[in-house]
């Protein structure tokens, strides 16, 4: 899968949603999930399927009802690529931590001198 598959995915808050209510409750029926959200079941199901495309979530048939688990695969390789960019972060805060260590602790101690 894609990087641009999976930002385009993770773009809609409600997307972001339904992948978070998954993360915190387990596989759930679509309509279940359908229930949380105002806006129609099509239009929860379009995202669904969306985040299915994406490989971000698997479902399955039980019955009459469709059931969605989080697939957490895909977010593994969006965490690889984005590792140098929270490194590159990392090492600007802690040079930032650095000279913040070094200033003086007030500015009132600098009109002091």
């Amino acid at each position: 899968m894609s990087s641009d598959a999976l930002f385009a995915a993770l773009a809609s808050p409600a997307r972001r949603r339904l992948l978070e209510l998954l993360l915190r409750e387990g596989d759930q029926p679509a309509g279940r999930l359908a229930e949380r959200f105002d806006m129609s079941r099509p239009s929860v199901s379009e995202h669904l399927k969306v985040l299915r495309d994406a490989g971000l979530v698997a479902e399955a048939r039980r019955g009459r009802e469709r059931h969605y688990r989080l697939e957490a695969e895909p977010l593994m390789q969006l965490r690889d690529w984005l590792s140098p960019y929270e490194r590159f972060w990392r090492e600007r805060l802690a040079a930032l931590g650095t000279v913040l260590d070094e200033m003086p602790e007030t500015m009132d101690e600098q009109d002091d001198d």
